[in-house]
């Protein structure tokens, strides 16, 4: 049993614990992977489980393809375990079964977002998609929730006509035989609470579930477990709840963190042990994350005791941020450093100042693979063929490049498929149509039957390079954009290659769309990392599960992190767990940046420093002033002293400031070596400064106000 050795006593526990139901809470960079594929590995070996019976679920495919890797270099044997992500693992079991719900096809496709609002349109032509994007929206979020449109759907919104809509797309989904990624996750929640039979299969097969990064979790995925958990089959469940923000996506951190109350006799095991960074980022991670409320608890810690304090530096604006970064980078360690920040918008300046100083960067979240137009035009193609019912599919693509049919020609077809029930290409045989319309339509029919003459003919890759040239999108690609054809085509070319490890035939094809449309990034190798030595800009939410050795937290100003517009304590909660996925993704250096001025939608807005810099503990951090004009001096003690106190600041003195008015202070306090105030104005807004950088602001008189 060489694979427990390597292991620390906590993580031992975890690893043989045998009882019922287990959470490991698993703290930033404690682990976690080689605790989980090390408990499946001891599951096989020691305890002669059946790999077969061990279902382990994670968010990503890359995630979980490590984890199949880890097990089989440690038990012989060990391939029989399924490891899959959520949507993978419903995949399969709605093709497993798909001879239990008849109105979905075994070779369904799966809608992503784009296709989705396509099918609304196809509902609702009369409404444009800028209109009818909330619903889908929507729609996706209540399936998040496991609610069909019969339930009390209140908490997703309160527009009056949701469920007749939400209505109509769940049967037009229906009747296409396809599923979106809501229905990966709620069409087994019900196919096995319907079917008691294949509820008892399922249980009795996968004996022990395992859940990975189960603070993303959502209600649907929640239900999910709930169903494949019975009597006699053991949970364990692998999260962290203070690394638990992808709120906006559907995750419920409520899931974790009630998870001992849903699964009774649970033992918690607390990963606290870091093996990533030094001491003084590890406790400014969990002094700022201790201030929320909803977290079951724990302290992260390290025997890495030395290390230097976190920078706060001051600048003036979003301009001489980027030009801090760049100062800091011309050590060369580019590879090493990472740039965050909360929105997107805010990469514009450090691509502007990086561009003109000629320093590399690389930008973490930009357009996907598979949401480029040409890619998703094929993959509609070849979606078509499979499924000639599907009408998102052949709205993209029948008229594409343009063949004389127009929306009131493929209204026509759609509409008469739906009267007859016929799949689309024979409905376009009993409608009555223009010459030219009819024209474009056979020329459609003839790529349509030459895909499926084909099909079983050649190599997959060979196949898809076949259709892109026969269906004329590689030349309409070339004509439409000289700019942009040698990237289109090298995108076409790329989706070729990825299709050459998949085998020949139909069966191939459904598989490959599958993988694709699971595991966008991966299918297409676009998640491995840039070779060349660049910079890292990146979202604070894309950093999760990335370290670097270096990183810079930008932004940290009130009104833009957090934002304002939080609408509840736990919104607030979330956006400092954000904080802390940031803080912790530093090994060796952290700087946090604040500006006072910022330039946003195209005026120049003043912030006060984030209410998240006065929680930073001030052992752990130096301030750096950049605020005098010119490159801030960094290196020295001197140089990163706190300034001069400001001003006495009592509650109830008057201020003015330029931006904002005259007002009152409500508050003052010190925080991070800085004095800082709260002023209520007289237009109703509240802002928090600190005195000593914000020449804008003016002590209007030292008497109390009324």
């Amino acid at each position: 049993m060489d694979y427990l050795e390597s292991l620390n006593p906590v993580q031992l526990e975890a690893v043989t614990h045998e009882g019922p139901s287990l959470l490991i809470l698993a703290g930033a960079g404690s682990g976690k992977t080689r605790v989980i594929t090390t408990r499946i590995a001891w599951l096989i070996d020691q305890k002669k489980m059946n790999p077969r019976s061990i279902l382990a679920v994670t968010f990503t495919n890359k995630a979980a393809g490590e984890m199949r890797e880890r097990v089989a270099a440690m038990v012989p044997g060990a391939g029989g375990a399924m490891i899959r992500t959520f949507h993978s693992f419903g995949a399969w079991l709605m093709r497993q079964n798909a001879h239990l719900t008849p109105d979905l096809k075994q070779s369904f496709s799966i809608y992503d977002d784009d296709d989705s609002l396509s099918l609304l349109s196809t509902i609702f032509p009369d409404r444009t998609k800028k209109k009818l994007a909330p619903y889908s929206t929507w729609i996706s979020r209540a399936k998040d929730y496991c609610l069909g449109p019969e339930d009390d759907l209140s908490q997703i919104t309160t527009v009056p006509d949701f469920a007749d809509v939400y209505a109509l797309y769940d049967k037009k989904l229906r009747a296409v035989g396809n599923l979106d990624f809501g229905g990966l996750i709620m069409r087994p929640v019900e196919l096995l609470r319907s079917n008691d039979e294949l509820r008892r299969r399922i249980r009795q097969r996968f004996q022990v579930v395992m859940v990975d990064e189960y603070q993303d979790s959502n209600v649907s995925q929640f239900e999910l477990l709930k169903q494949l958990s019975g009597e006699g089959n053991a949970v364990c469940v692998v999260g962290d709840d203070d690394q638990s923000i992808y709120k906006f996506r559907g995750a419920e951190v409520r899931n974790i963190l009630l998870f001992p109350k849903q699964f009774p006799g649970t033992k918690i095991v607390r990963l606290e042990q870091n093996y990533r960074s030094t001491e003084p980022i590890l406790e400014i991670a969990s002094e700022v994350v201790s201030n929320n409320s909803d977290r079951l608890g724990k302290h992260l810690w390290t025997e890495r005791k030395e290390g230097e304090k976190a920078k706060v530096v001051y600048l003036e604006d979003q301009m001489a941020e980027a030009e801090f970064c760049a100062f800091l980078l011309q050590d060369g360690r580019l590879a090493d450093t990472a740039i965050l920040y909360r929105t997107n918008a805010q990469s514009m300046s450090f691509e502007t100042s990086f561009a003109r100083l000629g320093i590399p960067y690389r930008i973490i979240g930009a357009l996907r693979f598979l949401e480029r137009e040409e890619i998703k035009d094929v993959l509609a193609l070849l979606s078509f063929m499979i499924n000639p019912d599907d009408a998102v599919a052949f709205v993209r693509v029948v008229n594409k490049p343009a063949r004389g049919l127009g929306k009131a020609a493929v209204r026509k077809i759609i509409d008469e498929s739906e009267r007859t029930g016929v799949n689309l290409v024979e409905a376009a045989d009993n409608v009555k149509l223009s010459a030219k319309a009819a024209d474009g339509f056979f020329s459609f029919r003839k790529i349509y039957e030459f895909m499926t003459a084909n099909v079983d003919c050649m190599p997959l890759s060979e196949f898809i390079s076949e259709i892109i040239a026969e269906s004329g999108l590689l030349s309409h690609y070339l004509k439409k954009d000289e700019m942009t054809a040698s990237a289109r085509e090298n995108n076409l070319n790329e989706l070729v290659s990825a299709a050459a490890r998949y085998g020949d035939g139909q069966d191939a094809l459904v598989q490959f769309l599958e993988e694709l449309e699971l595991d966008r990034e991966a299918a297409t190798g676009r998640d491995a990392p840039d070779k060349e030595a660049a910079v890292t800009l990146i979202t604070m939410h894309n950093t999760k599960g990335l370290e670097f050795d270096r990183v810079i937290i930008t932004g940290m100003e009130e009104g833009l992190f957090p934002s304002g517009r939080e609408e509840s304590p736990e919104d607030l909660e979330e956006e400092r767990r954000i904080l802390y996925v940031s803080i912790t993704r530093a090994k060796n250096e952290l700087y946090f940046t604040s500006c006072r001025s910022r330039r946003i939608w195209g005026r120049t807005s003043f912030f006060g420093p984030s209410v998240f810099l006065f929680e930073l503990p001030d052992e752990h951090i130096e301030v750096i002033d950049g605020t005098g004009g010119g490159r801030p001096h960094y290196g020295s003690a001197a140089a990163a002293a706190v300034p001069p106190d400001a001003p006495e600041y009592r509650r109830g003195t008057g201020i003015y400031h330029d931006d904002y008015g005259s007002g009152i202070v409500v508050k003052t306090g010190e925080a991070g070596g800085q004095i800082f105030i709260i002023v209520k104005f007289e237009n109703g807004r509240t802002g928090r400064f600190v005195p000593a950088y914000d020449a804008h602001l003016e002590i209007m008189s030292n008497e109390q106000w009324d």
